[in-house]
């Protein structure tokens, strides 16, 4: 047990004259019966034993111990009990449930704060959502980029192997991607998890709020007989500008809540309600990620977006819990650890999710990624948003698809229609990046856009430069494709989303059992994140009372999970 008392510390003269730089003594420690240590390890194995707490001590000697039982009093005393030692520093216990918000855990109905992102085509498959969902994490299905049958056929899936989370099933959420060039499809998809009683949907590439989003949003919506607003359905939103979050944190659009209301898909009073809501209760702050994003630092954004969430906070009185997680740059107990110490909520992984077995990519792009360095990634011009100039980042390392990617591009922005592509251009491009005559590749895309959204078909034959995009768009919407299949004769056009935090990851992996690519499990991965991110905290608070930690005790190399088991002191999982 820990006792404090107040004053001025009677224990530092007595060490004046030690030839360590530690701090002063805070109190005494009493054994209770077990020897402390000086082994040279010794402080190395406390801190990974983060179930239990860490007492260092010093002797009659000046010589460092290290104890985890025993009992100590904080605060001066007017003489040490029987046997006592000074007390330099000491740590409590850190359970990997309280890195983050407990309350966005129990929200969830998840174990720990750890949230595995929603990777597009599927690459964030079923299979890791349901090897997530067992292990105590949250996890939402890759639905962007795929067909509303395709997203179905995944929800049945789900649903058949891993229950209703409203009846008790365990927990799970899907994509809703913003689609700017293809609202139909975001519609759609929306439409298919109201109809399907999807509750939580994890909202990306948003710019701005739409109609689909807060018809999700606000569907159900009702006052409780406590007379409190429950919103059914939830939006986890993954953001990276403040002006883009701060609609999220705002409630619903007055203007989209008229539109609802007159097409009768709520009622005046829902209107009502949804006017005291946000439209995200949870958001998370998107560093430089893989896919889609504005390269943003970390070690900025997530402050922004803190500040941001407590200037929310007193306009829902206390009624609602504003939260912020970290993602983008999640690769590492590093970099988790110090998420979770600015803040954050929860964290989010992506790019190192991607290179794990249960991944919907291929072989292939797993060894691929498992190759990557920090530096080996660089911004290609987005499929979706490829008008608008929106980038993502990929995978450079091993594939020209952001080279070629680029070249298109640059003809888009210099060229009329494909009529105005030179005829030595075009050849280039004919043979090394579509692999097939212009005019055959428009008659394949006017087939796909005639079954997915054939207003881009009419769009294109009244507007040249329209058409040449959609060409375009077809090598840039099936390099992911090529990638997740494994096509061998494209192995240089894979486009494979990935931010330099898999080349941290992969540096962290080096010499363990998840250098390995077929050793990748997501659980495995996630729970040595947040293992080792406990050890680094818990070595953080040593050095924060003036301990100088030694450099082997600051890092948690991953361990294969029986291993870790032991750590815990009871089981993770």
């Amino acid at each position: 047990m820990i006792h404090s008392d107040s004053g001025d510390n009677p224990l530092s003269s007595s060490l004046e004259n030690a030839s360590s730089p530690l701090a002063a003594p805070i109190g005494w420690w009493t054994g209770d019966g077990q020897a402390p240590s000086n082994a040279p390890d010794a402080l190395r194995d406390a801190l990974r034993r983060i179930s239990q707490p860490v007492f260092v001590l010093r002797d009659g000697e000046g010589a460092l111990l290290t104890a985890t039982t025993g009992s100590a009093q904080l605060g001066p005393a007017d003489s040490p009990p029987p046997g006592a030692l000074p007390l330099l520093a000491w740590v409590a216990p850190c359970p990997i449930e309280g890195l983050g918000s407990r309350s966005f855990c129990a929200e969830h109905a998840i174990r720990w704060p750890y949230v595995a992102g929603s990777m597009a085509n599927g690459i964030a498959s079923c299979e890791m959502v349901e090897a997530m969902a067992r292990a105590g994490m949250l996890a939402f299905f890759g639905a962007g980029g795929l067909t509303p049958s395709e997203v179905e056929a995944a929800l049945d899936r789900l649903e058949s192997n891993l229950g209703n989370p409203d009846d008790g099933g365990l927990p799970y959420g899907s994509n809703l991607l913003h689609s700017p060039n293809e609202p139909e499809i975001e519609a759609a998809v929306a439409d298919l998890y109201i109809r399907r009683g999807i509750r939580l949907v994890e909202a990306s590439a948003y710019l701005d709020m739409t109609l689909p989003l807060i018809r999700y949003r606000v569907h159900g919506i009702h006052r409780a007989a406590s007379g409190e607003i429950v919103a059914p359905n939830r939006v986890v939103a993954k953001v990276s500008r403040v002006e883009v979050a701060t609609k999220f944190f705002s409630s619903p659009p007055e203007a989209f809540l008229r539109e609802l209301a007159a097409r009768g898909d709520i009622t005046q009073e829902q209107a009502e309600l949804a006017s005291q809501i946000p439209v995200a209760q949870n958001l998370t702050a998107e560093a430089d990620s893989g896919g889609h994003t504005d390269n943003r630092p970390a070690i900025a954004l997530l402050p922004t977006m803190l500040a941001l969430r407590d200037r929310f906070a007193s306009r829902y009185a206390g009624r609602i819990a504003l939260r912020v997680g970290a993602g983008g740059g999640i690769a590492t107990p590093a970099s988790a650890a110090a998420a979770f110490s600015m803040g954050a909520a929860y964290v989010v992984t992506g790019s190192v999710n991607q290179a794990c077995v249960e991944s919907g990519t291929s072989p292939a792009a797993r060894e691929m990624l498992a190759q990557a360095e920090q530096a080996d990634v660089a911004m290609a011009p987005a499929a979706d948003m490829f008008e608008m100039g929106v980038h993502v980042q990929v995978l450079k390392r091993g594939t020209m698809f952001a080279m070629r990617a680029a070249k298109l591009y640059e003809i888009y922005r210099a060229r009329k229609s494909l009529d105005e592509i030179p005829v030595a251009e075009r050849a280039m491009l004919e043979k090394n990046v579509f692999r097939a005559p212009l005019d055959e590749v428009w008659h394949e895309t006017r087939k796909f856009f005639a079954d997915r959204e054939p207003g881009q078909i009419e769009r294109a034959e009244k507007d040249p430069r329209h058409k040449m995009a959609l060409v375009f768009r077809w090598y840039l919407g099936l390099s992911p494709r090529w990638a997740n299949s494994g096509d061998p004769s494209r192995r240089l056009d894979y486009q494979i989303w990935c931010g330099p935090a898999m080349g941290a990851f992969n540096e962290w992996a080096k010499s363990s059992f998840l250098e390995t690519v077929s050793n990748r499990r997501v659980a495995d991965v996630a729970l040595n994140i947040l293992y080792g991110a406990a050890v680094l905290v818990r070595a953080n608070s040593l050095r924060w009372q003036g301990i100088d930690v030694p450099a082997e005790a600051m890092s948690a190399a991953p361990m294969e999970m029986r291993k870790i088991e032991k750590m815990f002191g009871k089981e993770p999982r």
